[in-house]
């Protein structure tokens, strides 16, 4: 039996000029549509950092790559495909993320492979290691009254919080060269 994983999809998107609001219409249709699959947990745009840009970044997320499928696979998809070849300027780049994935993503680089899970496995570990040790440093006494378990559990989110917004995308960035060896 295949696993079937929760899947990430990196969508890298570019509006034609003078169409951005009509792509912007669009895509909240997409993204309402997409939310009554089964499976969807949601989306975030990130929308173009300069005026006339044009490059929007979609990343959807589906409990599980058999849920994926149906939406990619939708009737109301391919319309939508459709529709956006005559207001984004070429099909976009897409892919697929399973798992740890997700932190390894240059987001000057779309689309690109992820690196082999050993390194992947060894930069989580490192970080994961010195967001522990920099944690036991600080005085947390607030968690002293919490039971063990509730304790543990709060760390392990700031510990995630920090691994996915703060130390795994300038890690990435460091370690590019050793990641994404002639790529």
């Amino acid at each position: 039996m295949q696993p079937d994983p929760p899947v990430t999809v990196d969508v890298v998107q570019r509006a034609r000029p003078g169409k951005a609001r009509e792509f912007e219409a669009l895509l909240e249709q997409i993204l309402n549509t997409a939310s009554t699959f089964e499976g969807y947990l949601g989306a975030s745009v990130f929308r173009p950092s300069e005026p006339g840009d044009g490059e929007y970044r979609i990343v959807f997320k589906f409990d599980r790559l058999d849920h994926l499928k149906q939406w990619e696979h939708s009737t109301l998809r391919q319309q939508f495909l459709n529709q956006a070849k005559e207001l984004t300027v070429d099909t976009g780049h897409f892919s697929i993320i399973t798992g740890l994935e997700t932190w390894f993503t240059l987001s000057a680089k779309p689309g690109m492979q992820p690196p082999p899970r050993y390194k992947m496995a060894l930069v989580s570990g490192m970080a994961i290691f010195g967001i522990n040790q920099l944690l036991r440093l600080l005085p947390l006494i607030w968690l002293a009254p919490l039971p063990d378990l509730l304790e543990r559990l709060i760390l392990v989110f700031i510990t995630t919080t920090l691994m996915t917004y703060g130390v795994m995308p300038r890690l990435t960035k460091l370690l590019a060269r050793w990641l994404y060896p002639r790529r």
